[in-house]
């Protein structure tokens, strides 16, 4: 060690007494990460046969092309020569200038220090040279195709992200200053992040995306007054406190996705959908579904069907003591609701009157980009991972999520929790996102095998108690909103499968934004439009051509439709009655 490098350290004790206690947190990051349990390879990255694929089409390009593949090297190769050279002489002319730079604009690379310190600089154009290759190289492999060439593209980009500079502390510009500015303890308090994630996960890691302690459900968020009037080993019931005198005379009952809790439609007051709800005269019931534990490996598809939908709209009707009920399900449940209302129909029972759809996927020939994680590589290891532990955790659903926008809830948050020290945000939707649940094992692998990969619903159809349900067995009215950019459930696909249900009365909206964002979109933000067409058309992109921009929040136009369907006013009911005492306030016990 020099003694200006001495002298430094010197000037710097708190900097000093912060990198020793790298040691001691690296001694509790090991500790963790051994308790983490053997990882299945089936989870962690597509099967070997996408691999192969990928090998023999680059092979086969090379013998029958060979010309393309030289063209892309010779290229990859000039721009990083050139770039050097560049790179040299801005540094010879100026002595601490770059080179010009006409890289693409892209949000990780913010840091002025990107485009006028020449070593940031430099790493910057070359990752990006580096992925444009990548990139050309993937696209020009001809004979990958469908299905296979469109996981192939998501997990190059995978890696294409993961390498990064601003993943690394070396090639971070905020994270080095920060470390500088700090003394040290912005990464001490990035280790003290890492630590506790890898702690919290039991050896797993999954970024915090919100503080923790910012919110406690039922005291600053999901706050709707109401009760819990049910409850069985499924499900609790919350029936809403009426905040009108008169009610619509027929009760709305929604069903949220078991995948996450359902307060995401009641965060706070200014965007809860379940409280604008209410306040439209509306009597309102919401399912709030337990978190299976290993005790529920062997509940199916018929048990949510039986003892969670049709037992949950039953206690409504008894309640309200009305004969029919409007239905909403969201996502999976969305799914779900359809084969209810198949089944119904085919028992003749009308107890629901109209069915709305949120962000649904009921055909799943395009499975959008969730359907890399939905190939036989993925399944296995679900299944495999499922009969180990009769469930499917919580933690492969959210880093499966994660994974389809990485840079914003993986690295992003990442860089910012470890390398820069920073407390997660308190953002009350990150936090429910962070709230998931787990899926029993034989609903998961139902789910997935059936509807997901067989497509049953749109296709031979999907049995369940000795009934074979089709989508065109649905034929009560209905309204389906998707959103325009959802990663997880495509809007086309939402499109598809509503286009196929046997009902005469049929509305569809298309939102602006995403899964959440696009739903949860109250009119006093006057945020996201939406987009209607009342044509009947069967084609996705033939109704888009022809709808008409709407701005603001598509709720008020989704009113409209339900309260033609909803009968008369009548007095506002009270929450729960003689037979169906009140349990507990909301937001009840399962959503603990």
């Amino acid at each position: 060690m020099t003694t200006d490098h001495h002298d430094a350290v010197q000037e710097l004790p708190d900097l000093a007494e912060n990198l020793a206690k790298v040691e001691e947190l690296s001694q509790r990051i090991m500790s963790a990460v051994a308790k983490k349990p053997p990882v299945n390879p089936a989870l962690e990255g597509p099967g070997q046969d996408l691999i192969s694929k990928t090998t023999s089409a680059y092979l086969a390009e090379l013998m029958e092309n060979p010309t393309r593949i030289f063209e892309n090297q010779l290229k990859y190769w000039t721009k990083s020569v050139q770039h050097f050279a560049d790179a040299q002489e801005a540094m010879q002319q100026g002595g601490y200038a770059v080179p010009a730079d006409s890289s693409p604009t892209d949000k990780r690379f913010s840091n002025p220090l990107w485009e006028t310190n020449p070593y940031f600089n430099f790493v910057k154009q070359q990752y990006q040279i580096n992925a444009e290759a990548v990139q050309d190289t993937v696209a020009g492999l001809g004979s990958i195709e469908g299905k296979d060439r469109q996981r192939l593209e998501f997990f190059a980009k995978q890696i294409v992200d993961l390498l990064s500079p601003t993943n690394f502390l070396g090639t971070n510009p905020d994270a080095l200053e920060k470390a500088v500015e700090t003394q040290g303890q912005s990464l001490i308090d990035g280790l003290q992040n890492l630590v506790r994630d890898l702690e919290n996960g039991d050896g797993d890691l999954l970024v915090s995306l919100a503080d923790q302690d910012a919110f406690e459900v039922g005291k600053n968020i999901a706050t709707c007054e109401g009760s819990v009037v049910f409850r069985n080993r499924m499900f609790e019931l919350i029936q809403f406190k009426p905040t009108t005198e008169t009610v619509h005379k027929t009760p709305l009952i929604l069903f949220p996705p078991w995948i996450n809790k359902y307060y995401v439609l009641d965060l706070k007051p200014q965007n809860s959908l379940i409280r604008w709800i209410v306040d439209q005269g509306y009597t309102l019931f919401v399912v709030s579904w337990v978190n299976p534990d290993e005790s529920y490996a062997d509940v199916g598809m018929d048990n949510y069907i039986e003892e969670g939908y049709l037992t949950a709209i039953d206690t409504v009707k008894a309640i309200t003591n009305e004969p029919q009920v409007n239905a909403v399900g969201y996502c999976i449940a969305g799914t779900t609701l359809s084969v209810v209302l198949g089944l119904l129909a085919k028992r003749g029972d009308k107890s629901v009157k109209s069915a709305t759809f949120f962000t649904t996927m009921t055909d799943f020939s395009d499975q959008g980009e969730f359907g890399v994680f939905l190939e036989n590589d993925f399944v296995d290891g679900i299944e495999a991972q499922i009969e180990r532990d009769g469930l499917l955790k919580s933690y492969f659903m959210s880093r499966t999520f994660s994974y389809l926008r990485s840079n914003d809830l993986v690295y992003g948050p990442a860089i910012r929790s470890y390398m820069m020290g920073e407390a997660p945000p308190a953002f009350d939707l990150l936090f429910w996102n962070g709230d998931s649940t787990n899926l029993p094992g034989r609903m998961a692998r139902e789910y997935l095998r059936g509807l997901c990969q067989g497509n049953a619903l749109a296709n031979e159809g999907f049995e369940v108690f000795g009934e074979t349900m089709r989508l065109s067995d649905v034929k009560i009215p209905v309204c389906s909103i998707a959103c325009e950019t959802d990663h997880i459930a495509a809007w086309k696909s939402c499109f598809s499968g509503f286009a196929q249900f046997g009902s005469k009365s049929k509305k569809f909206i298309l939102s602006e934004s995403g899964h959440i964002a696009g739903i949860v979109n109250p009119p006093s933000k006057k945020k996201y439009g939406h987009f209607l067409n009342e044509a009947s058309v069967k084609d996705a992109d033939e109704w888009k051509s022809g709808a008409s921009f709407h701005n603001g929040s598509w709720w008020g136009e989704w009113e409209s439709w339900l309260s033609k369907r909803s009968g008369k006013q009548v007095e506002s009911r009270k929450t729960g009655g003689e037979n169906h005492p009140e349990l507990c306030a909301a937001p009840g016990t399962y959503v603990l």
